[in-house]
C-alpha cells in the first residue's frame, strides 16, 4: 500500500475507536433509540445528491436492518446500560468470527485451520470476559450487546448481494433505512414529549458527538475504507481495524477512566488476538476478506 493509503487505513481506524466515546457522550442525552437515528438521518443526507444504485429495495432494506440497525441499536442500548466503552469495541469485533460460521451454515465455505485456530483463540477470550460480567454491568446488558456483532456478521454476508455499486452512494442508501422505524421506536419507548425534549435540550457535546458520529464516523470513514478496499485487496486493508478496538479502549481510559481487571483485560487482548490469527493468515475462502470491519 502506498504511505498516503496506510495513513488514511490508520485514520478511519482511529475515528471508528473515538466514534465509541462519542457515541457514549452522546447517550448522556439521548435515548438509544434516538441517537441512532440521528446518527443515520446524519449519514443519510447524502442520498439528497446520489442516485440511488442498483439494488433492490428488499436487499437494501435487509442489509441496512442488520448491518446498521441491529448492530448500532444494541450496541448504543448496551454502552447507556452501563458495557464499558472500551469493552464494548472488543466484542463488537467479534463480527468476524460469526462471520466465518454463518459462511459455513449459509453457502458451506470450510475455513482453513489458521481460521478455525483463530476462532477457537477468540472464543476463549470471549469466554473470559463472560466470566466479568455481573460486576459492573449486568448480564441483560451484555446479552444486547452480542446481537451487535451477529447482527452484523449477517449484514456482512447480506452485503453479497450488493456487489459493483458504486460504495458511498451505497451506504448513503444505507443509512436511509433505520432512522423512520429508530424514531417511531424513541416515540413508543421514550414518549413524543420527552423525545422532542432530549432534541431541544441538546447540549454543544452532545451535538458535536452526533455530528462525529454521523458525518465523520459513519459517512465519511466508510466512504474512505469503499476507496481503499477497492484500491488494494481485503486481506491489505481489513487488519487495520484491529486497531479500532486498542483507540477505543485507550480513549475510554483517558475520557471516562475506564478500568480493566487482570481477567477482563486478558480476555480483550485474546480476543483481538485471534480475529488478528483469522485476518492475516492466507486464506482460500472470500468470507472474512468481504467481511467489512467495525464501525462504531
Amino acid at each position: 500500500m502506498k504511505p498516503f493509503d496506510v495513513g488514511l487505513a490508520v485514520a478511519v481506524a482511529v475515528i471508528w475507536g473515538l466514534a465509541f466515546v462519542a457515541s457514549r457522550l452522546a447517550l448522556d442525552e439521548l435515548s438509544p433509540a434516538l441517537m441512532t437515528a440521528m446518527r443515520f438521518a446524519i449519514a443519510a443526507l447524502p442520498c439528497l445528491f446520489v442516485r440511488r444504485p442498483n439494488v433492490p429495495w428488499r436487499v437494501l432494506i435487509a442489509i441496512s436492518a442488520t448491518l446498521f440497525l441491529g448492530q448500532f441499536l444494541a450496541q448504543s442500548w448496551a454502552i447507556a446500560h452501563g458495557v464499558p466503552v472500551g469493552l464494548a469495541s472488543v466484542i463488537v469485533q467479534s463480527q468476524a468470527l460469526f462471520t466465518v460460521a454463518f459462511a459455513v451454515l449459509a453457502f458451506r465455505e470450510i475455513p482453513t485451520r489458521m481460521q478455525i485456530a483463530g476462532i477457537g483463540v477468540a472464543a476463549i477470550g470471549l469466554l473470559m470476559i463472560c466470566g466479568t460480567v455481573g460486576f459492573d454491568f449486568s448480564v441483560g446488558a451484555f446479552a444486547v450487546l452480542m446481537i451487535s456483532p451477529v447482527s452484523f456478521a449477517i449484514g456482512n454476508l447480506l452485503l453479497r448481494q450488493a456487489r459493483e455499486v458504486p460504495m458511498f452512494d451505497l451506504f448513503a442508501w444505507l443509512c436511509l433505512v433505520p432512522p423512520l422505524p429508530l424514531l417511531a421506536l424513541a416515540f413508543a419507548v421514550d414518549g413524543p414529549r420527552a423525545t422532542w425534549s432530549a432534541l431541544v435540550h441538546m447540549s454543544l457535546t452532545g451535538w458535536v458527538s452526533m455530528l462525529f458520529v454521523g458525518a465523520i464516523s459513519t459517512s465519511i470513514a466508510y466512504w474512505l475504507w469503499g476507496r481503499l478496499l477497492r484500491d488494494y485487496t481485503a486481506a491489505q486493508v481489513v487488519p487495520f481495524a484491529l486497531l479500532v478496538p486498542f483507540v477505543g479502549s485507550a480513549a475510554s481510559t483517558v475520557v471516562f477512566g475506564e478500568t480493566f481487571g487482570p481477567l477482563r483485560l486478558s480476555g480483550m487482548v485474546i480476543v483481538v488476538a485471534g480475529i488478528a490469527v483469522m485476518l492475516l493468515s492466507k486464506r482460500p475462502q472470500d468470507v472474512p476478506e468481504k467481511a467489512l470491519p467495525k464501525i462504531a
